[in-house]
């Protein structure tokens, strides 16, 4: 089965394990009726056993929604309020005095010389300070204002290129009520790329902060003709010399003064209708350019309705970290998600979140350590680094302590896939590992990115919480399907949420039938409220990406495939673009080989190529330093960094490695990696090889990898 295939190995003594496997099924026998009864465990197992979604006809190809939302797809999260301005006026008078948005206090910063002479920065933070829903209101009114009196015209673009902090939440609601289109860019972006952002949105204000200002957008500023002002969040920036003439930079706090002094009393504010632009959301996309994806209010509306239908009990007190970038839509819907019921969202950034952190001074608290949220979005680079720490410690500990947490987990897996809990467990076992998210989450939100079967089952074991898979595009509004939380089975994405339908359509050249038995498989079409306008000034792709039925009814035609197994859940098991014809004819899916060999401790990242001029499949991989490191010295090589991955004597090592796991897999031996290259730098969004979500970007990393595919395929380097 998959749950002994996860399983971990221990090397105990036949005898002693069957003396312990005895007195686990004692303990089992005794605790199982007053925990079946006390538990409410019943209903759980009940729950994950019952059929989710439903065709809503026999036809094949036929939409299948949610057993909630059959007959009427759900599109309102309250009643009247249909524009995002609604929604959260109503959150503020529900909530007025309640928290809202929390940023943690910088006490100290300083700089830390590591033994290569590198320079980090380190910082020690204090408590979190809050503001609540009425200080956060009144700040956005005032802001919007503020941005009024600058000329700002309602149904206008204004751009935000910013990390994730409060004052982003706060200008997103200013512009929300006074109607002006938010265009988001990442913080991670190239220039070529925001500066095509810029241009094409011809936007004449940007709220950015102070550090992005001095790096990135300094060097751009000039080939931005229109812009005319800049707001920091953060304070009053250091002024440059050969800064353009014409362009005024103001601090947020100044708007909101210039705001909060206007007189608005004569003059009816232009508030938005359901069908307008609020966010033009600029994907950094695995190909090409970025396209500026068009959300309208009713669009997000929807959005959030089906993703807070699968968080049980969310409310007050709920506590949200925010770390991920809210440039991407999976934070910004979870973060609108969070303010619509009440919960507190506290912020934080991957280079500050726990005490390992690398901005976190040693003996000091990492932001979850601090905050204890109950709710965290992660994409699956994030949890399987995580993964991949945990096991390191693990592999450090005596044989004692290492045979007791393997028992364990293996126990707790066993006990996971027939629907029990393990409470001795989780409080004698886990609860350290716990601790790294601060010991308190009930509920981890996963997406951006397919999640291994094995990162997922070790999240549910080790965090004791379950991982809610998620599906979705910009072009959904982020929504399309979610796991529910009693269902442990991996590698699925869960049922379509309540706000939209699915349908498979047939893909003919992948050999993909939504009449395939056991299970109907195609591309993924995603209708229903979500499903955005299209793209900003690309009516060409639009057409292409988006289509609209007899019924009215705008699909979105996703380049995924899936399967719906009989419980009306979704997997992904394919992607159009991944998919390479081999010399010989044989299809390869490029994701299905980099998923098989990605978990491995020696694997950091991997990038398999594939060309339709040649018979077999090659890969670009980031190994793991301690790993390949420890494996160079077995194999006695001896040099730098540098040395140990340009060597073709590890290649062959690691490529022998890579073919066991593959096997184990059961990869088609076509599919097996016959070359590779080592890569001795990380890929990370400033690279620009990998998106925000840290997917691969494939024509960026063919490009860089150039040189290296024409030798591993025999063509002549010059």
């Amino acid at each position: 089965s998959q749950a002994a295939k996860m399983k971990l190995k221990h090397n105990i003594n036949p005898v002693l394990l069957q003396f312990i496997n005895f007195i686990v099924l004692l303990y089992s026998l005794v605790t199982y009726i007053p925990w079946y009864i006390l538990s409410g465990s019943k209903q759980a197992i009940a729950k994950a056993k019952q059929v989710k979604a439903r065709p809503v006809n026999n036809k094949p190809g036929g939409a299948y929604r949610s057993v909630n939302s059959l007959h009427c797809l759900a599109s309102v999260l309250y009643p009247g309020c249909d524009t995002l301005d609604k929604v959260f006026k109503y959150a503020k008078t529900k909530y007025k005095d309640k928290k809202l948005l929390g940023t943690r206090e910088i006490l100290k910063e300083e700089d830390e010389i590591q033994p290569s002479g590198k320079v980090f920065k380190k910082v020690i933070l204090g408590k979190y300070t809050w503001l609540s829903y009425e200080d956060v209101y009144i700040k956005a009114v005032n802001f919007g204002n503020g941005l009024a009196v600058l000329g700002q015209q309602p149904k206008t673009n204004i751009a935000i290129f910013c990390e994730t902090r409060a004052e982003w939440m706060i200008a997103a609601q200013a512009c929300f009520m006074c109607n002006y289109q938010l265009v988001t860019l990442y913080a991670t972006l190239g220039g070529p790329a925001i500066v095509h952002g810029l241009n094409e949105t011809e936007v004449t204000t940007i709220i950015t902060s102070k550090e992005l200002m001095q790096t990135k957008l300094k060097e751009i500023v000039s080939q931005v003709p229109l812009l005319r002002h800049i707001i920091t969040v953060d304070g009053k920036p250091t002024t440059w010399s050969e800064f353009p003439k014409g362009v005024i930079v103001h601090t947020m706090a100044s708007v909101q003064a210039m705001g909060a002094k206007a007189d608005t009393g004569n003059k009816q504010p232009s508030r938005p209708v359901p069908s307008d632009i609020a966010v033009i959301m600029y994907t950094s996309g695995s190909t090409g350019i970025p396209k500026g994806v068009m959300i309208s209010h009713c669009n997000l509306i929807a959005g959030i309705t089906g993703m807070a239908e699968r968080i049980p009990n969310l409310g007050e007190k709920d506590i949200y970290i925010g770390y991920l970038p809210l440039a991407h839509v999976l934070e910004l819907s979870a973060e609108l998600v969070c303010l619509s019921h009440g919960c507190r969202i506290g912020y934080s950034s991957p280079q500050t979140l726990a005490d390992q952190s690398s901005k976190i001074k040693k003996g000091s608290k990492g932001d979850v350590t601090t905050l204890k949220p109950t709710l965290m979005a992660a994409v699956p680079e994030i949890m399987d680094r995580i993964y991949k720490n945990v096991m390191n410690k693990v592999n450090e500990m005596t044989s004692f302590q290492r045979n007791l947490f393997i028992l364990a987990y293996n126990y707790k897996m066993e006990q996971i896939s027939k629907g029990y809990t393990t409470p001795l467990c989780d409080s004698l076992i886990f609860r350290k590992v716990r601790l790294l998210l601060g010991g308190k989450i009930r509920v981890l939100l996963c997406g951006g990115a397919p999640l291994s079967a094995a990162t997922q089952r070790f999240m549910n074991i080790c965090f004791c919480c379950p991982v809610g898979q998620g599906y979705g595009l910009t072009e959904s509004a982020g929504a399309g399907t979610i796991t529910e939380v009693w269902d442990y089975t991996t590698g699925r994405v869960g049922a379509p949420l309540v706000c939209c339908e699915i349908k498979l359509m047939n893909w003919e050249e992948g050999g993909y039938y939504n009449t395939d038995k056991p299970y109907p498989r195609g591309e993924i079409l995603i209708g229903g409220q979500n499903v955005t306008v299209g793209y900003y000034k690309n009516e060409a792709r639009t057409r292409k990406d988006f289509s609209v039925d007899e019924n009215g009814q705008r699909w979105l035609h996703t380049g995924d495939i899936g399967e719906f197994h009989h419980d009306g859940c979704l997997k992904i098991i394919d992607r159009k673009k991944d998919l390479v014809k081999l010399q010989a004819g044989e299809y390869v899916s490029l994701g299905k080989v980099e998923a098989a060999l990605k978990n491995l401790p020696l694997v950091d990242n991997i990038c398999a190529y594939a060309s339709s001029f040649h018979s077999y499949v090659i890969g670009f991989v980031v190994p793991n330093q301690k790993e390949l490191a420890e494996l160079a010295r077995k194999k006695g090589f001896k040099g730098t960094w540098e040395e140990i991955c340009n060597s073709p004597e590890m290649e062959k090592e690691v490529l022998k490695v890579l073919a066991e796991a593959a096997m184990a897999a059961n990869l088609e031996k076509f599919e097996i990696p016959v070359k590779i290259r080592l890569s001795p730098d990380p890929w990370t969004p400033e690279t620009g090889l990998v998106t925000d979500a840290f997917k691969l970007k494939r024509k960026e990393l063919t490009a860089f990898y150039q040189t290296d595919i024409d030798r591993m395929y025999g063509k002549n380097v010059k």
